[in-house]
């Protein structure tokens, strides 16, 4: 198997296991009481591109999937799985930091707090960053002609739900989301 992936392949299980806290921390918002759950296509589409992906990566470790590993590919494969695991990490940190407010619906708890420390206190949606990037990474790294493409295509996606967000959570905490919005990026650092 090619080193490059075997990296890649490792680097899925252990934040994988590390998000694992945080996926059972999702599940809540279907037994707890919330204020807000928008009805929208937002609620699912990202989700299941994001689900496509990784079982696309997977494959791609494997090379099903793929281009042909050519050695003029290599820088490219090589940025690729940097990207990937910088950007696994802070999607890590970023459910972390998120702690009891998180989940994979956009929801507004009853008990929701503003979460404005760790990669939150440079950008607003930090997790959204990193799921391109992630993704985009581990489309390079495989040279997967389905990753790519996909990572692409949920952009917009990604974007329209992190900007639904942004409006839930003015609406929730008004002024003191002002202020936050004022001092991080959306998607970002320092633009918007």
């Amino acid at each position: 198997m090619d080193p490059l992936n075997i990296i890649a392949g490792l680097n899925l299980i252990a934040s994988f296991g590390a998000n694992i806290s945080g996926a059972k921390k999702g599940l809540k918002s279907t037994f707890t009481a919330v204020k807000e759950r928008p009805q929208t296509y937002l609620q699912k589409v990202p989700v299941v591109i994001s689900t496509v992906i990784l079982f696309a990566f997977i494959l791609g470790i494997f090379q099903v999937g793929t281009v042909e590993y050519e050695e003029k590919y290599f820088s490219l494969r090589l940025i690729g799985l940097i990207i990937y695991l910088f950007f696994s990490w802070i999607q890590v940190w970023a459910y972390r930091s998120l702690g009891d407010n998180y989940s994979q619906e956009m929801v507004i708890f009853k008990e929701h707090k503003l979460i404005q420390k760790g990669p939150f206190g440079v950008i607003r949606h930090p997790q959204y960053l990193s799921q391109i990037l992630m993704d985009t990474g581990a489309g390079l790294t495989t040279l997967s002609y389905i990753v790519l493409p996909l990572a692409i295509i949920q952009i917009p996606f990604l974007m329209m739900r992190a900007s639904t967000e942004d409006k839930m959570l003015s609406k929730h905490f008004k002024d003191e989301f002002v202020e936050y919005k004022k001092r991080t990026g959306f998607i970002l650092p320092f633009i918007g």
